[in-house]
């Protein structure tokens, strides 16, 4: 059975979470040293830089969405309503969102970076209607 759409745009979003992961930390590591990733990490750390702390702001962001997006999509799915226009573009508004918020919120980019928060957050609520419609 070939994925739908919607399951295709959910496991590219899976791949950023993945990329927001290994960015986040390779900006720690390169703080701290290899040393200290591959450590206990035992003791008080540092706070982080800019860098890393923006890139781990953003992975949490993402974290704070990505299971209520995933749930929708399944459920949608399950429900027979994926397919459909509120699916469709509900779910490639969320990663295009998500993937627009990552560089913006590395580079300290303000009001952009929310707009691009808020069209992926549209996104998310387009395809929780989507279950109800």
């Amino acid at each position: 059975m070939d994925m739908t759409p919607e399951f295709i745009v959910l496991a590219f979003t899976l791949m950023l979470a993945l990329v927001q992961i290994g960015w986040a930390g390779a900006a720690r590591t390169a703080e701290l040293g290899l040393k200290w990733n591959a450590g206990p990490r035992d003791g008080e750390t540092p706070p982080p830089g800019r860098l890393a702390g923006r890139l781990i702001r953003a992975q949490a962001n993402l974290f704070e969405t990505l299971p209520i997006f995933a749930a929708a999509v399944i459920m949608a799915h399950i429900a027979g309503k994926d397919g459909q226009m509120l699916t469709l573009v509900g779910t490639h508004l969320y990663f295009f969102g998500r993937l627009a918020y990552l560089p913006l919120y590395a580079l300290g980019t303000p009001y952009v970076r929310t707009l691009a928060w808020a069209v992926a957050f549209a996104g998310l609520v387009m395809v929780i209607v989507a279950l109800f419609v």
